[in-house]
């Protein structure tokens, strides 16, 4: 077994409400063959990071808390009053970083097929290119509903524009942003401060920092990784179903 990385924080967004999952229980906390999906994030998170894994939670905080405690009672929290986006909801963890941690990982509740074996990945990849951001991606047939990556000259990163803010030439693009990233602490901390919610969705997006790096001439990369089924978002209860489909066959190859 791997040990875990202390120079690592892994921080998980899972404060939403997720209404297209028509149920009056908070998204995260849906369950795939009987696990409640936040668990499975924070499962892959904690072998990575050890204890400092911290879930930032909102709808129906208390819930997900008592039901992550159950089974991490090292996990940390950090709440988020009102769902103002990603980049508020990381801006409220950050607290809850200690000044030694180096790099910071940021996951989804609610992608749960995520494996620590893909976040170390991520990890190398940004540490050898010494970037101050580097963000996991995917390439999609059907891109439909994803934020889409913008890169540049030098394959660079310079920005991701989100579809409902796309022109028809950027939602062409078939690489998509799978929501996951790894950051030095100190360009997380500083970038958080410059977003804005000037948006369509009047929300601060965390996407938003990979722009803001690139403008300030920071090192941001991508990391193009070939598996599309891993970074899978539920946010349906056909995704949630189809996320269930997965991880009983990936169950039935390993027995």
């Amino acid at each position: 077994m791997v040990e875990a990385d202390h120079s690592v924080a892994v921080i998980i967004l899972a404060a939403g409400k997720g209404t297209r999952m028509k149920s009056d229980k908070a998204k995260v906390l849906h369950e795939i063959d009987g696990i409640p999906m936040v668990n499975y994030v924070v499962a892959s998170a904690s072998e990575v990071a050890g204890e400092e894994v911290i879930v930032v939670i909102g709808h129906q905080a208390d819930r997900v808390r008592e039901t992550v405690s159950q089974e991490y009672p090292a996990a940390k929290f950090a709440f988020q009053s009102e769902q103002l986006g990603t980049g508020h909801a990381t801006q409220c963890a950050l607290a809850s970083i200690p000044g030694s941690i180096g790099n910071i990982v940021i996951l989804c509740g609610d992608v749960p097929l995520i494996r620590s074996e893909t976040i170390r990945h991520l990890l190398q990849e940004h540490t050898a290119s010494e970037r101050d951001l580097t963000v996991l991606a995917v390439e999609l047939e059907n891109p439909t509903g994803y934020g889409r990556i913008l890169i540049g000259g030098e394959n660079r990163v310079t920005g991701i524009i989100e579809e409902a803010d796309a022109t028809a030439e950027q939602r062409r693009i078939k690489t998509v942003n799978a929501g996951i990233y790894c950051a030095t602490l100190s360009f997380l901390f500083h970038s958080l401060e410059k977003i804005s919610s000037d948006n369509s969705q009047g929300e601060f997006y965390l996407t938003d920092i990979l722009e803001i790096g690139y403008q300030g001439g920071q090192n941001v990369g991508v990391l193009v990784w070939d598996g599309s089924e891993e970074v899978l978002g539920v946010n349906t209860l056909r995704e949630l179903e189809l996320a269930e489909t997965i991880v009983k066959k990936a169950v039935r190859e390993t027995s």
